[in-house]
């Protein structure tokens, strides 16, 4: 039970990036205006696609780096190490992108999920840190592509669409991945 649990927790990230997703797509539909707390020059499709890259990418450098040092095979740390090598320069981009329209993105949603996802994997020690880290990387891989074609499709800042279309490869690829990492240790996941 105290595994499933933990697994749940790291899964929520992803899960809480595809239903923020979704949220923001129905915020886009029903509500042409940007929400109140959007700064202006962004629609809701980008904002909220803003909120949540900016905050996923750190997160994949940070667990990365735990299971860099506590996952127990070499393909676990392996791919870990691909998550923050990869996501460094990702989050450098976003935050140019960011910076050179001036905007600071609101993700306090995702805060709260963040903190106790990154908590329960430095409390997960050996099989149990494995499972709960390759399960939440293969739920998070999920929701990030979805975040991700959502802003291709339906944002309207062309600088994060294009940020959007240049990522989405990276995004599939690690989803791949992580799915042949759950595999190879014998972690079942939910289908596509």
């Amino acid at each position: 039970m105290k595994q499933m649990s933990a697994t749940r927790r790291i899964a929520s990230l992803g899960l809480t990036c595809a239903l923020l997703w979704s949220a923001g797509t129905a915020v886009a539909v029903a509500q042409p205006a940007t929400p109140a707390e959007a700064p202006a020059k962004l629609s809701a499709v980008d904002f909220n696609f803003v909120g949540q890259a900016n905050l996923g990418a750190p997160f994949q450098v940070d667990s990365g780096r735990l299971a860099e040092t506590k996952g127990t095979g070499a393909a676990i740390r392996s791919y870990a190490h691909l998550m923050v090598t990869s996501h460094i320069p990702v989050v450098n981009a976003l935050n140019a992108i960011l910076e050179k329209q001036g905007i600071t993105p609101s993700n306090t949603l995702l805060h709260g999920a963040y903190d106790a996802m990154i908590f329960t994997l430095e409390a997960d020690r050996g099989e149990a840190f494995d499972r709960n880290y390759v399960d939440g990387q293969v739920e998070y891989q999920k929701g990030n592509a979805a975040l991700f074609e959502q802003e291709i499709q339906n944002g309207t800042d062309s600088d994060l669409k294009e940020f959007a279309r240049q990522t989405l490869p990276k995004i599939v690829d690690h989803l791949q991945r992580a799915e042949k990492l759950a595999a190879a240790i014998g972690v079942h996941v939910a289908s596509k």
